[in-house]
């Protein structure tokens, strides 16, 4: 998904083991489920009708109303989780406290974890989650609202699921364990694995070259 640099960097993970992890010098822009990189300056032409993830409008953890405009200016990582999953959501949610720990004093970087059971995870059981988590509000918005919005934002402005060329609707059940980079003009700039301690290593290092762009 990206060029990479010849050096090698070292990132020490929580449990003290060290993964090499290749360095990136610049990132790309996607703009569909394929997630196939389109290599573009950052000023090009061609960005002005790129795609951005779609205006929203949803509450968080704290009771709060959260939409892009919360985002503006902003690096974010966004994923698609519920609070009751027994499968792959507790990991997905000890990957996220990494960059939240990784990200901890820097006010570029939010994170943004999407209710794919809305009607289930109301505000007082997202901040029940969050407790338990140690989440903290202002830095990392678990996000509940109207159901459609949720899902349309998950297959048509992040493009989280692989189900290439299937076509779902509403009623389809969201479940995938994908983090998705945003920029500060709410373009997507790589696509990873949640699940992967590698592939959230190079996601903390992604979105350090992404603050270079300014």
């Amino acid at each position: 998904m990206a060029i990479f640099c010849l050096s090698l960097a070292l990132v020490s993970c929580q449990t003290g083991e060290k993964e090499q992890v290749a360095s990136i010098s610049e990132l790309p822009y996607y703009n569909e489920a394929s997630f196939t990189p389109h290599w573009l300056e950052p000023n090009s032409t061609e960005l002005k009708d790129f795609h951005k993830i779609p205006p929203f409008q949803l509450i968080n953890q704290e009771g709060d109303s959260i939409n892009e405009k919360t985002f503006e200016g902003k690096i974010y990582v966004a994923d698609f989780f519920f609070t009751s999953c027994p499968g792959i959501c507790p990991k997905m949610t000890t990957n996220m406290s990494l960059l939240q720990k990784a990200f901890l004093d820097d006010n570029e970087v939010l994170l943004l974890s999407h209710s794919v059971t809305p009607d289930y995870d109301s505000v007082s059981v997202l901040k029940d989650y969050a407790q338990a988590h140690q989440v903290i509000s202002g830095k990392w918005h678990l996000v509940t609202g109207d159901r459609d919005l949720i899902y349309s934002l998950g297959r048509k402005g992040y493009f989280v699921e692989e189900d290439l060329g299937l076509v779902k609707s509403s009623d389809d059940f969201l479940h995938t364990e994908n983090f998705v980079l945003v920029d500060k003009q709410r373009r997507i700039r790589g696509i990873y694995n949640g699940l992967n301690l590698s592939s959230v290593n190079q996601l903390i290092l992604d979105i350090e070259s992404l603050k270079q762009e300014g």
